[in-house]
């Protein structure tokens, strides 16, 4: 039977060249949330998955069982996997620390990022420009919507070092307060500075909940009296992210 490779033509040019616009609308959202898959990332998973798609259905010839002229062609069968295939991709973005989980919804993207690349490929510009604005929409609005809204979900709650040094003297208060203050308190300590023995540094690694968590918390402190200095970080990731 004929083989039905088209020649390389516009159609298929813009079927390439949406797929990499439309992936890097979704991928710059992601690049902006400092996210470990950010634009080349998605722009590389749309591309492939709309080359995939391209390769179904034109790369291969139609092949008759009857002899006659009318054949077929089973075009799903390589795009089908590539919503297999996708998924390992996403897997290597899923990490575990302890009990929570990291990088769902940078895999969930990813997933739908290889769709909008297929529909690409199979010329559904409609569909394709539809769910990029769906997708960065669900990713912008529900992110401030869970951290204006819902600011009491664990989704909102920071692990934070706080690192502090105070007079001596006033060491014991500042522990109580500490402890007093913060229920989700997960870590502390308190020793005597090796510099200057009239200081106590104390180390104390809190979860909080609050939309401006280090600026919140320092301004606490701030009112503490007999404390020298303070540092305030991000610990690690937020929880449920």
């Amino acid at each position: 039977m004929e083989n039905l490779v088209p020649q390389f033509d516009l159609s298929i040019c813009i079927r390439l060249v949406s797929a990499v616009l439309l992936s890097f609308a979704v991928g710059l959202e992601r690049e902006m949330t400092n996210k470990y898959a950010g634009l080349r990332t998605n722009i590389l998973v749309c591309l492939g998955a709309c080359v995939f798609t391209l390769i179904s259905i034109y790369g291969f010839p139609m092949v008759s069982v009857t002899g006659d002229e009318f054949g077929t062609r089973d075009t799903a069968r390589v795009a089908a996997q590539v919503v297999t295939g996708i998924g390992f991709i996403g897997g290597g973005t899923v990490l575990r620390h302890g009990a929570n989980v990291f990088g769902l919804t940078t895999a969930a993207t990813l997933w739908a990022v290889a769709s909008i690349g297929m529909a690409c490929g199979a010329g559904m510009y409609g569909v394709a420009i539809i769910t990029t604005i769906l997708s960065i929409i669900v990713l912008v609005s529900v992110r401030f919507f869970e951290r204006n809204i819902l600011i009491s979900s664990t989704k909102n709650i920071m692990r934070l070092r706080i690192t502090l040094t105070c007079a001596h003297e006033k060491s014991n208060d500042i522990y109580d307060f500490i402890l007093e203050k913060y229920p989700r308190l997960r870590e502390i300590s308190k020793k005597q500075s090796k510099q200057d023995e009239n200081l106590t540094k104390i180390i104390a690694i809190i979860d909080i909940n609050s939309k401006n968590p280090i600026q919140a918390t320092y301004k606490i402190f701030k009112t503490v009296d007999g404390i020298d200095s303070i540092s305030i970080q991000e610990y690690n990731e937020l929880i449920g992210k």
